[in-house]
């Protein structure tokens, strides 16, 4: 009768497992979703693996690699502006819901009334492939005949750390995006210089390796929001908040 008993507790144990009751994957025996993320030095293990599970509860088995060169990866997210016959599926929005637009961030007291003024002034701008961390915010200062020595330049890992050497002193202006540096200018004594046009500096793209399936993904990431897991979002540049459709933002865009 024991031992009956212990062989019934051991095959509704196997059963359970099986089909995911004890912590297995609901989509056991399927093939996982190749998914890539860019690298930019904020490769992080946690934010893999805090991705791959909110995927998962999503209808979404993803295996996530910090690439995007493997051939057989469905969805990939890039940081930087579209190229020629490029569209993402998905873009990458701001703390406000949209596109975000580069900025030059200084302090209040500095005297600086715009960007002829940042001449042979120190500058914090971020590393990576973010064009807002230094692409555009450079753009603009060479508009206006601003051609600092690249001894003038302090390169941050993070749009925080560049504020950080703002803040303290160690520049004259440190770049930015627009909807991440709102919330900081008034009680840190800092204004907006200048600040660009949205534009799309981030997005979702399908590859090869994409079916229909992968629409749960996409899905799945654009209900996702840095508020949710901010540990997640590591991944990503600091100032997105979140995915929205490339037509949503289109259309936003041209009504406003």
């Amino acid at each position: 009768m024991g031992s009956e008993f212990r062989r019934c507790i051991a095959a509704a144990l196997l059963a359970g497992a099986s089909i995911g009751l004890f912590g297995g994957s609901a989509h056991a025996g399927e093939p996982a979703f190749l998914i890539g993320i860019e690298p930019d030095g904020r490769v992080s293990e946690v934010a893999r693996r805090r991705l791959e599970k909110y995927l998962d509860t999503q209808g979404c088995l993803a295996d996530i690699r910090f690439t995007t060169d493997d051939p057989a990866l469905a969805l990939v997210f890039r940081a930087g502006i579209p190229g020629a016959g490029e569209t993402p599926v998905l873009v990458a929005v701001n703390a406000g819901g949209r596109l975000p637009q580069p900025a030059w961030i200084t302090r209040r007291t500095a005297g600086v009334r715009g960007l002829a003024d940042l001449e042979n002034r120190d500058l914090a701008t971020v590393a990576g492939h973010d064009p807002l961390g230094s692409e555009l915010p450079l753009a603009a200062l060479r508009r206006e005949g601003v051609l600092p020595d690249s001894g003038r330049f302090y390169e941050a890992g993070d749009y925080s750390s560049a504020l950080g050497l703002l803040l303290h002193n160690n520049t004259h202006a440190a770049v930015s995006e627009l909807g991440f540096v709102e919330p900081f200018l008034d009680k840190n004594g800092l204004v907006v210089t200048w600040s660009g046009e949205p534009v799309i500096a981030g997005g979702w793209y399908r590859r090869a390796g994409w079916n229909n399936a992968v629409a749960a993904c996409e899905q799945a990431l654009a209900r996702r929001q840095r508020d949710d897991d901010r540990q997640a979002f590591a991944a990503f540049p600091e100032w997105v908040a979140g995915f929205a459709r490339h037509d949503s933002q289109n259309s936003e865009d041209s009504s406003q």
